[in-house]
């Protein structure tokens, strides 16, 4: 099996567990934006640190980063910020189902993207791996009681494209920023680019909160203790994203990354014993059926 494979299975791993230590955030009386942004305070720091303990043991100096790098990395992190809170949007939305659904058109967006902006293409083989798995995951999106009950509304299906695009952006900004580092190494550009990319995230995010939420910040150092666990949990999969966007094809990694969908139902029917609709089993059979195509045709 590939490198960028078991790196990708592992971030997804560790990203489901992420998810489960945040979603508990909220518990405390942190805001979305102050839960989204107890992933980056203490995952900046330790990205960093992370990178300079690698450094030291290989005795190397900080490599050199071009403009093209920033360029990458700053489209990438801002990306995934603005994605984020159209997604938070969608929660407000009668047809959230069916909007969350479009976000899941993130794989292809990344596709098209690949290609247009890192010259990149994904082969016909890919391209269908990826299509099995939207729908997949697309079904496994289903609401219990249909589509149709969910209603559908402008807002939500743009709300729903534009974070798919932009977390799809996300992937190629990130992908591009560790194609900039000059260094053979896959895990030092990938620590290069997530040092550098959560910094700029803990920054930009801390502004918006000190503007919009001014006793946010206060509250997040106030539950430090709770959010220390989300900040490892997200930097070592994010460590793990940003290898797999070193080693591969940024349309590849996300779309085998959707099999974080199986490791969340798979949790949640182990810790809150929740049952499998008819709708769910069928989405993960295509899901697994899509991440069998990328591992053997890829």
């Amino acid at each position: 099996m590939d490198l960028w494979v078991i790196v990708t299975l592992g971030a997804a791993a560790v990203q489901t567990v992420r998810f489960m230590l945040q979603k508990r955030l909220r518990g405390l009386g942190l805001s979305t934006a102050g839960a989204t942004f107890s992933r980056f305070v203490f995952a900046a720091p330790l990205a960093a640190a992370g990178l300079a303990a690698l450094l030291a043991i290989r005795g190397e100096a900080l490599p050199g980063l071009t403009p093209a790098f920033w360029a990458h990395a700053a489209t990438g992190g801002l990306a995934q910020i603005i994605a984020t809170f159209a997604t938070v949007a969608l929660f407000s939305e009668r047809s959230f189902a069916v909007g969350m659904a479009f976000t899941k058109t993130e794989a292809i967006q990344v596709a098209a993207f690949s290609a247009l902006l890192l010259g990149e293409p994904v082969s016909a083989p890919g391209m269908a791996a990826i299509a099995v798995g939207v729908l997949g995951v697309i079904a496994l999106s289903r609401p219990p009681g249909g589509w149709r009950g969910a209603g559908v509304s402008y807002r939500a299906l743009g709300l729903g494209l534009l974070a798919g695009g932009l977390f799809g952006l996300s992937a190629i900004g990130y992908r591009g920023a560790t194609l900039q580092v000059d260094n053979a190494d896959p895990l030092l550009r990938a620590l290069m680019a997530l040092s550098c990319v959560t910094a700029m995230q803990t920054l930009a995010m801390a502004a918006w909160m000190a503007w919009r939420e001014p006793g946010e910040l206060a509250r997040v150092a106030r539950t430090w203790t709770s959010v220390l666990p989300v900040g490892v949990a997200g930097v070592l999969g994010s460590a793990g994203w940003f290898t797999a966007f070193a080693l591969q094809n940024a349309a590849y990694v996300r779309s085998l990354g959707q099999v974080e969908l199986i490791f969340s139902i798979l949790a949640s029917m182990l810790v809150f014993k929740e049952k499998l609709r008819a709708a769910e089993i069928f989405g993960m059979a295509l899901l697994l059926v899509s991440i069998l195509m990328l591992v053997l045709l890829i």
